[in-house]
């Protein structure tokens, strides 16, 4: 058994669905769980809806809920004949779901309600795609994951039971299997007991597929996205970027952690405990090799290049001379926490500690206006952070070149600089 997610990206028009049907013709014999996310900027349309509903702007989330309704019965409508009238219905049911909590007001959380609109995404586009693969040949059986993934009610971060999420697996999908050779849900979300939806945070589609993996103890999960491979830089800001073939989890865990735009850390846990592969590979053209990352060392990797632009470094020291020491720094650590800052970069000098993050003005502002009632602070914006690993001595001459370098830290793989 495999499992195979598909990105917004993939399914994002009627002639990339069309595409994702011409991939699992190519497995006709092989049983397949399939997670799909939602299409294209659905998730970003449907937390405009959020916002509006939020603001007690009814008629505008309703309006705006509509263009979201428009445009999937659309795509069903040129892709379904005989299987429209049935997917159309299922459609309705999740449109009302949604209408209905949009008539009220909104008396609970933000989050609460992000999940409950934000979740509807995934519902449609497996509604489509599903009906869409059934008519064309390719026997699917559609499931509910709220029905199988349970959850806290952490909204828009959930943590995922896995005893009982575990149980729900094997009662209710590992049958279906003995009928049918593809299994069919969405990834990203979740239900608390009380059937509340949920939603898994950032990267939760791949989650929700490396979950199911580990479940289910297959022999490979494939991420099928728009790039040919994992590539050793960002294409959009380096012109001479290579595919890497072969990671081992620790690499990609430490790509992730400097800010790749890879595979998220808690994706790769559940693989890694099961010691299950997992490929990376482009749908645009699936006879690419791609990327395949596992638990054996890799050697020879070439420089990893990572720029986090839009950085701001925070500058701060005693303000009497003295050490800046271990109660001065739980006190900035408190602040982080307090504040869901994760710094980027620190450095701890004898009477300074310096710090880099994103670029967030209002969580930056209240950070700097804290630690200002027992140190001095600086805020130095419009910064870079490059980060090497891998590294070598012409590479990183020639990507510092002219730049002024503010900070700097190394270890024998890394390096990092900030950069004006």
């Amino acid at each position: 058994m495999k499992v195979f997610k598909f990105g917004g990206a993939s399914v994002n028009s009627v002639e990339r669905i069309i595409n994702l049907a011409d991939i699992l013709r190519k497995f006709p014999h092989e049983k397949i769980l399939v997670i799909i996310s939602a299409m294209g900027k659905t998730t970003n349309a449907l937390e405009k809806v959020t916002d509006a509903f939020w603001n007690e702007k009814i008629e505008e989330a309703l309006k705006l809920f509509e263009q979201v309704k428009q445009q999937h019965i659309t795509t069903a409508k040129y892709l379904l004949v005989t299987h429209y009238l049935a997917c159309e219905g299922k459609l309705k049911n999740f449109f009302t779901e949604v209408e209905w909590l949009l008539h009220d007001k909104p008396v609970r959380s933000y989050d609460y309600y992000y999940d409950q609109v934000a979740c509807a995404g995934e519902l449609f586009s497996t509604a489509i795609v599903s009906a869409y693969l059934n008519e064309t040949g390719i026997a699917n059986k559609w499931i509910d994951v709220r029905d199988i993934i349970r959850t806290d009610d952490d909204f828009r971060d959930a943590t995922i039971d896995w005893e009982m999420t575990s149980s729900n697996v094997q009662s209710s999908i590992v049958p279906l299997f003995n009928d049918t050779n593809i299994v069919l849900t969405q990834g990203f979300i979740g239900a608390t007991d009380e059937n509340e939806s949920t939603t898994l945070g950032k990267e939760g589609s791949d989650y929700t597929a490396a979950v199911f993996a580990n479940m289910l103890d297959v022999e490979s999960l494939t991420i099928w996205k728009d790039v040919e491979a994992v590539m050793n830089a960002d294409p959009k800001q380096f012109p001479d970027v290579r595919p890497i073939a072969e990671l081992n989890y620790n690499e990609v865990i430490e790509m992730a952690y400097y800010g790749a735009q890879v595979i998220h850390p808690k994706t790769i846990k559940p693989l890694q405990n099961k010691d299950i592969p997992l490929y990376v590979k482009c749908f645009l053209n699936s006879t690419l090799p791609g990327t395949i990352i596992h638990n054996m060392p890799v050697h020879h990797l070439p420089p990893i290049i990572v720029l986090k632009e839009k950085q701001v470094m925070i500058e701060m020291s005693s303000k009497d001379f003295s050490f800046v020491g271990e109660q001065h720094i739980g006190h900035l650590y408190h602040l982080f926490e307090k504040l869901n800052i994760k710094p980027n970069l620190t450095q701890n000098g004898a009477i300074s500690f310096l710090c880099v993050l994103d670029e967030w003005n209002e969580k930056n502002e209240k950070l700097a206006s804290g630690a200002a009632e027992f140190l001095d602070v600086k805020l130095v914006k419009g910064l870079s952070l490059l980060t090497i690993r891998h590294y070598n001595k012409e590479l990183f001459e020639k990507l510092t070149n002219g730049k002024k370098i503010l900070l700097r830290q190394q270890t024998p793989e890394t390096i990092q600089v900030l950069i004006q």
